[in-house]
């Protein structure tokens, strides 16, 4: 029997990557399960493991007396010194006993036992594993579709991304291959809960971290960032180099930096301001492109209201007023904007040239030469 727990334990350790010692915890505890279930219910059994040979020795603990009221739990002091000669009445002793048959029963609870304690010592090691992993970009490949959440694999674990936190843009089946940010991970009935995200904003700032190393090594500092996911989201980029520039930075030559993380974004829209500790320079940056013509700033209510031309009021709101929007998230202050009051003229359009009215056509005279002579006519009749 010790051979094949040899075998079995070095298996289990290979396939669920659990430690040794935890292992020996697991066995021991269903051999002791199994041995209690084959003796005296009322017994106190423990069992030994070695650890080097997995040889195992069931004991039950009794009490040293020299009258036994309870055969069960007690032990007379003549037997005991022969066990142990240092022992006194009221010492508990370890007497060494043999189930005389594990049984299928028996045998079915040590089975039982052991998977369990496999079970929790796995979702342990998960836990942990992906405790320390918080805040990370994790790679996974999509498992199916639960109602709309996208249960992902990752490792030998599995994570889940709801629909909240899903971006309107993107469509995922089985099979495909996602990378999003670790949020959290829970601890449950049913083991260790990873929940993934592909709309928060901290996607886009380790994003950044992976594509620009002046984020990474602390050159560029991610001040600030204001998210809609799967349409629009605003970056306010701070240079702590007077001689790195912060926004060029984060382009790339040719966009490139930019446009492999729109790309990981399945295309989403990526503003990157210049960011500045004045609201109100704050503020006209990352209402770009618009011109501003006056800005106010309330610092006690936290509002900051715009002026812009009149013509430039629709592009500085944005489409469904979302530009304004991310610009109020991004400064943390509430922005109200309108135009100067200055109509815009209509460029006037071009006069077409009037149709000139013709006449209606004379009838034409018949030919000379086509009418019919009179004598023919006469003849005719």
């Amino acid at each position: 029997m010790n051979q094949n727990l040899r075998i079995i334990l070095q298996q289990l350790e290979a396939e669920k990557s659990v430690d040794r010692e935890t292992l020996i915890e697991a066995i021991r505890s269903a051999i002791e399960s199994a041995a209690r279930k084959s003796m005296n219910k009322a017994a106190n059994v423990t069992v030994d493991v070695s650890p080097e040979t997995l040889e195992f020795k069931v004991f039950e603990i009794r009490t040293v007396t020299e009258t036994i009221e309870d055969p069960v739990s007690e032990i007379l002091l003549e037997e005991a010194l022969k066990l142990n000669p240092d022992v006194v009445l009221g010492n508990r002793l370890k007497v060494p006993s043999e189930p005389k048959d594990f049984g299928r029963i028996a045998a079915q609870t040590a089975k039982q036992v052991i998977i369990q304690k496999i079970k929790d010592a796995e979702r342990d090691r998960i836990f942990d594993e992906f405790k320390q992993r918080e805040g990370e970009l994790v790679t996974g490949v999509v498992k199916r579709i639960n109602h709309g959440n996208i249960i992902v694999t990752v490792g030998r674990a599995e994570a889940v991304v709801p629909y909240r936190e899903q971006s309107p843009r993107e469509n995922y089946r089985p099979n495909d291959r996602i990378r999003a940010y670790l949020i959290e991970v829970e601890k449950s009935s049913r083991g260790p809960q990873v929940v993934l995200s592909r709309a928060t904003p901290d996607l886009v700032r380790v994003l950044f971290e992976l594509e620009v190393p002046e984020i990474y090594d602390g050159t560029v500092e991610i001040k600030a960032i204001a998210r809609e996911a799967g349409s629009r989201t605003k970056v306010a980029v701070k240079s702590n180099d007077s001689n790195v520039d912060e926004v060029g930075a984060c382009v790339g030559m040719k966009g490139a930096r930019v446009r492999a993380v729109v790309e990981e974004l399945s295309g989403e829209k990526l503003d990157i301001v210049r960011w500045s500790d004045n609201p109100a320079e704050l503020c006209a940056n990352a209402l770009n492109p618009a011109d501003i013509v006056d800005i106010q700033v309330d610092k006690e209510k936290g509002a900051i209201k715009v002026t812009v031309p009149q013509d430039q009021l629709s592009l500085a709101i944005g489409k469904r007023g979302q530009n304004a929007r991310l610009a109020s998230k991004l400064i943390g202050w509430s922005i109200d904007i309108q135009g100067d009051g200055v109509p815009v003229e209509p460029v006037p359009a071009e006069p077409s040239a009037p149709r000139a009215e013709q006449e209606p056509p004379e009838p034409s005279a018949i030919p000379e030469d086509l009418a019919i002579p009179e004598e023919v006519s006469d003849a005719q009749e």
